[in-house]
């Protein structure tokens, strides 16, 4: 069992697939589970998933402080991890597990650990977090409702035609596919990985 936690963008998603496909292991993503889990959930055991459940999206996201958003937000304090841990023992035991998302919190793997480097942690700078999140189109200024609406005949709800519309195939809304695969500008990380025994 092997564990890649850390924050949005460090691209423990990408980490994760080539190990396991390299590897031979089972790849487990949290961020995956998290629309199941948070149904599965007994919310009298996650008193902060009910409070975040019953908030309008304003409440959630603009009438808070990031502190309190911090402070509060369901699946930092734990909420939901016996969920992920009640998934992956159902697992087979073979081939092995590499589980990975930012739901993944030291003090919830660490008790987990069959040996200290079964676990990483990605941090990423502020630079490769942006370059990340601009290459999957959802970097602020990059994302479709950041852009003026395209000219055009308004429609009833006083929109122009295109301001919905999905992106082109093989391309995005801010034009052709340049943000799959490699990163223009992007720092080139090596990760050394040891065999996996």
């Amino acid at each position: 069992m092997y564990w890649i936690g850390g924050g949005s963008g460090a691209g423990k998603s990408t980490v994760a697939r080539r190990l396991a496909a390299q590897h031979g292991l089972r790849w487990y993503s949290t961020d995956a589970a998290m629309d199941d889990h948070a149904r599965r959930i007994d919310l009298r055991d996650a008193p902060f998933l009910a409070e975040f459940k019953a908030m309008t999206m304003d409440d959630r996201w603009v009438n808070r402080s990031p502190t309190d958003m911090l402070d509060t937000f369901h699946w930092f304090r734990g909420e939901g991890f016996g969920l992920i841990v009640e998934d992956l023992l159902r697992l087979p035991a073979v081939p092995g597990v590499i589980a990975e998302g930012f739901r993944l919190l030291p003090r919830l793997v660490q008790p987990l650990l069959a040996a200290p480097d079964h676990a990483v942690w990605l941090l990423p700078t502020p630079e490769f977090r942006l370059a990340a999140f601009t290459g999957r189109g959802s970097a602020v200024g990059d994302r479709p409702q950041d852009r003026p609406p395209r000219p055009g005949p308004a429609q009833p709800n006083g929109t122009g035609p295109d301001v919905h519309r999905p992106p082109p195939p093989g391309g995005s809304a801010a034009g052709p596919a340049r943000h799959r695969g490699r990163r223009p500008g992007v720092m080139k990380c090596r990760f050394h990985v040891l065999p996996v025994t």
